[in-house]
């Protein structure tokens, strides 16, 4: 009796994938078992996203297992400076940002993990007349 490949169509593709991560982790020193240091900075479990459009900048960290009293932020207009720490890891990032922001207008929410940091655009400066 011949095999129907419509009855399981990503047998392919699965074991394409299965054969490229046994290829990528041939000769690996992979050791899964738990580490009791601290780890310092954003892993892999960390993303950071930053949405700009024209009336403020949205900065969008995931931060997972931190609590929010242990998240401290700080901005001069150029750079976010985000720490935080867990039980089991220390975050320490500088985020630059695209443009300069006002950061006295900064608003902050954490909420599930992901903590959200929202600037105005910093005012323009005046232009100069030269006399």
């Amino acid at each position: 009796m011949r095999r129907d490949d419509r009855d399981e169509p990503f047998d392919d593709l699965f074991r394409e994938i299965e054969r490229m991560m046994n290829e990528m982790m041939s000769g690996a020193d992979v050791d899964f078992e738990s580490s009791t240091s601290v780890e310092t900075g954003f892993g892999a479990d960390t993303h950071v996203d930053i949405h700009d459009v024209e009336d403020e900048l949205r900065v969008v960290a995931d931060l997972p297992g931190v609590e929010k009293k242990d998240i401290e932020l700080e901005c001069d207009g150029k750079t976010l400076t985000i720490s935080a720490r867990s039980d089991h890891r220390e975050y320490d990032e500088r985020v630059s940002l695209p443009r300069r922001v006002n950061e006295h207008t900064a608003s902050a929410t954490y909420n599930n993990g992901v903590l959200e940091v929202v600037f105005e655009p910093a005012e323009h400066s005046s232009d100069i007349s030269l006399e």
